[in-house]
């Protein structure tokens, strides 16, 4: 069985410490035990590797995230990985810092990458893990937040959250999405 997981977020070092690219870092962080390194690519950084005989393509997409949907459709169709098989991971200000959720669809949430992946497969029917970054900016301040460096406080907890994130993904290709939702380690 193969994978595609997808991790959303900024190329460029002004974007490396984001909330915006919490993509990135679960991506990271997922393929960080293997002997793999993600590689540049058409529309993506790629690492290719395994978990419990199941092939994960690991993608974190050069097209900036307003244009994720580009990246998504390609690596689908070149590794033929069903919509079921793909997941993105994803940055969700509606939800509380650290707070992890699982769904088979949804709507974009206004979540410029999420519209942008609708827009390109037609449809709202992909499985996305959504990392809540919070809310914690006053009127107008939403963009200098979401691509704003972790506080303090987040910094401290992120990686034992970005770590759940990781079991989350790897209970998703071994035991699947519906058998995960149901689990309560999220």
């Amino acid at each position: 069985m193969k994978y595609l997981i997808v991790g959303l977020g900024n190329i460029g070092a002004e974007y490396a410490h984001t909330r915006h690219n919490i993509g990135f870092l679960i991506a990271d962080e997922l393929t960080k035990d293997s002997s793999v390194s993600f590689e540049k690519n058409t529309h993506a950084f790629i690492a290719k590797t395994t978990y419990k005989g199941r092939q994960l393509v690991v993608i974190k997409p050069t097209t900036y995230m307003n244009l994720s949907g580009k990246a998504i459709n390609y690596w689908m169709q070149k590794e033929k990985v069903p919509v079921e098989n793909v997941l993105v991971l994803v940055d969700d200000i509606a939800l509380p810092f650290g707070t992890l959720r699982l769904r088979a669809k949804g709507s974009d949430g206004g979540h410029n990458g999420l519209r942008n992946i609708q827009e390109m497969l037609g449809h709202a029917n992909y499985p996305r893990l959504r990392f809540g970054i919070g809310n914690n900016y006053n009127k107008g301040k939403q963009i200098d937040y979401v691509i704003g460096n972790w506080s303090h406080d987040e910094l401290l907890l992120l990686p034992e959250r970005v770590g759940q994130a990781v079991t989350i993904i790897q209970s998703f290709v071994s035991i699947g999405l519906q058998r995960t939702m149901n689990l309560t380690i999220q």
